[in-house]
């Protein structure tokens, strides 16, 4: 019988549900229920990093690889409480500038947020900036596919939790290099020490030359 403890990186299959509704999932059949053309995405996440949603990350530690599970969670250990503050009241003539024409229950991006439109009165719309699911129990089902021990995904799983994009990289022995532009540099060292605790490997950056784009054609 193999366990699951915190620091390892798992495979996680899951389906999580508010109030009995589908909200997200990596099993097909259960994603097809939310849109028929989504196709799922491996889920791999070190247990106790904060990677997934707080209550289900801290139920994983001690788990059986293999077995299934269904486990509640609350409100605050899920996407948090709703937050009166996070209903504002913009007018009208913000989204008129960009040439957005609002109305209920529409989803927009916002001060780097997404943001629904509750309701419009005049020239005021009331917006609300909490996360859809802020404020409802939840509940996971989920089992522990597999614990992940091959370098390349270790490091891929890291690299892309750290900058919500895989760059790309070269892992060997005792370190992961990673290629890109400088720019990306003081991000990759910033997580040195995180990827050398959760990896065991050092984590390294090298300046990868642009092609000039520029060439004359033929």
């Amino acid at each position: 019988m193999e366990i699951a403890k915190k620091k390892d990186f798992v495979e996680v299959k899951f389906t999580g549900y508010s109030n009995g509704i589908i909200f997200d999932s990596n099993i097909e059949e259960d994603l097809k229920k939310l849109d028929p053309k989504a196709k799922p995405k491996e889920t791999i996440a070190v247990i106790g990093e904060g990677m997934l949603v707080p209550g289900f990350d801290r139920e994983l530690d001690g788990k059986e690889v293999g077995k299934e599970y269904e486990i509640k969670i609350p409100a605050k250990e899920g996407f948090g409480p709703r937050k009166k503050e996070l209903v504002k009241t913009i007018p009208l003539k913000v989204f008129s500038e960009q040439k957005i024409n609002p109305y209920p229950g529409m989803v927009l991006a916002m001060d780097n947020n997404l943001a629904r439109v509750i309701t419009i009165s005049g020239a005021r719309v009331m917006t609300d900036f909490n996360n859809p699911l802020a404020g409802k129990d939840l509940t996971y089902k989920f089992k522990i596919a597999r614990i992940v021990f091959d370098d390349n995904e270790k490091a891929k799983t890291l690299l892309e939790f750290a900058f919500r994009f895989v760059p790309e990289f070269e892992v060997s022995e005792k370190e992961v290099i990673v290629k890109g532009p400088k720019v990306l540099e003081r991000f990759v060292l910033s997580f040195k020490s995180k990827f050398k605790e959760l990896s065991g490997k050092e984590l390294k950056f090298t300046v990868k030359e642009e092609k000039a784009s520029n060439q004359k054609s033929e």
